[in-house]
């Protein structure tokens, strides 16, 4: 289901589809798709744009548990079946399929240069992936199986969750700089700034932490049961939050970070009926430039309007647990397998004299 936000903050149902037999448990958006994942082991597309059903990607064999658009050009997805696939999104060709690890992918992430990609499975290993030649560069074993990993937007460091335990890491000594302890099971973490993130578990608090003392700088209960997933944008300088809850709610949040021990404002609310699973925002910036345009049009012609009713076109994408077989228009089945450039094309070697 997609959702439109107006002026006001209030939420609206725009898109809705039935894509999955099975329920979904990942989701991911770049500028123009929209893709989903789900136990029924198929990758679901949507062109946004067209607001269309686009296809099926059929590589994995077991849940998909991971999906993370790198651009516009390139889609990384993980599975039970211990594979990352690197995903062509011009085409929707496989262009690489990693066994990656020995159980699950339970999570992965790329960097924000496109040239690493870090990984973590139920082999209690944490694995650094050159995607420049799609091979593994570095693997470094865990006492303990961890499900998420995340870098920074920044790149200078990333994060790994174990049940209810964030280790942070430094990218330049690959080690333990601290360490956040909750109480329950953390099962979304989401990086709001470099140094400030947001976690959330199987409780109804959202607790922002700094990143260099690991003191939880606010806490809030933002829903009646656990909090899924958080996502987070800006949009026109406002800081927004979004969270999904068991509890079928998604809200949305502003956040001052001027005034980052300062509950955020609850913006607006609606109630799914569903159980939400995990959550992306997908924002249609074309539509944004436009309006933008419009509005400084209308200004310049008359000052008497000075709060416009131009509808925003940020979308919300949720999941919820459906057992409805999908009726899918076309199914795209990869058929090159070689890796042809992930996300940077090689330099030529230049032949010997």
């Amino acid at each position: 289901m997609k959702l439109k936000l107006a002026m006001s903050w209030t939420v609206v149902p725009d898109f809705t589809h039935h894509a999955h037999s099975a329920s979904l448990s990942a989701v991911a958006v770049n500028n123009r798709y929209v893709v989903t994942g789900s136990r029924d082991e198929t990758i679901q597309i949507y062109d946004m744009k067209k607001k269309i059903e686009h296809g099926a990607l059929l590589q994995h064999n077991g849940t998909i548990t991971c999906l993370e658009f790198y651009g516009t050009a390139h889609l990384l997805s993980g599975a039970e079946d211990g594979l990352i696939c690197i995903w062509n999104t011009k085409r929707w060709e496989c262009l690489k399929s990693i066994k990656a690890h020995k159980g699950h992918v339970t999570s992965l992430s790329i960097h924000p240069s496109g040239k690493l990609a870090l990984s973590v499975g139920t082999d209690k290993t944490l694995r650094t992936w050159n995607l420049v030649e799609g091979r593994s560069a570095f693997i470094k074993n865990l006492k303990q199986n961890a499900h998420i990993i995340k870098w920074s937007p920044d790149g200078e460091r990333y994060v790994t969750v174990i049940t209810n335990k964030v280790d942070i890491y430094k990218l330049d000594t690959a080690s333990i700089t601290g360490t956040i302890t909750t109480e329950k099971r953390i099962s979304s973490l989401r990086f709001i700034t470099d140094s400030i993130l947001a976690v959330a578990g199987d409780d109804e608090i959202i607790r922002f932490y700094s990143c260099d003392s690991q003191k939880c700088l606010c806490e809030f209960k933002a829903h009646e049961n656990r909090i899924k997933d958080i996502y987070s944008f800006e949009r026109e300088g406002q800081h927004v939050i979004v969270t999904a809850s068991s509890d079928g709610y998604i809200k949305m949040w502003n956040l001052d970070l001027n005034k980052i021990k300062d509950v955020p404002s609850l913006l607006c609310e609606v109630n799914t009926k569903a159980r939400l699973t995990c959550l992306a925002v997908w924002l249609d910036r074309v539509s944004e430039m436009k309006e933008n345009s419009d509005k400084a049009a209308t200004s310049s012609q008359a000052n008497e309007d000075e709060k416009s009713s131009t509808v925003r076109k940020s979308k919300v994408c949720w999941t919820d647990k459906s057992d409805k077989t999908a009726k899918r228009k076309r199914k795209i089945t990869p058929e090159k397998q070689k890796l042809e450039a992930p996300l940077q094309k090689k330099k030529k070697k230049r032949n010997s004299s």
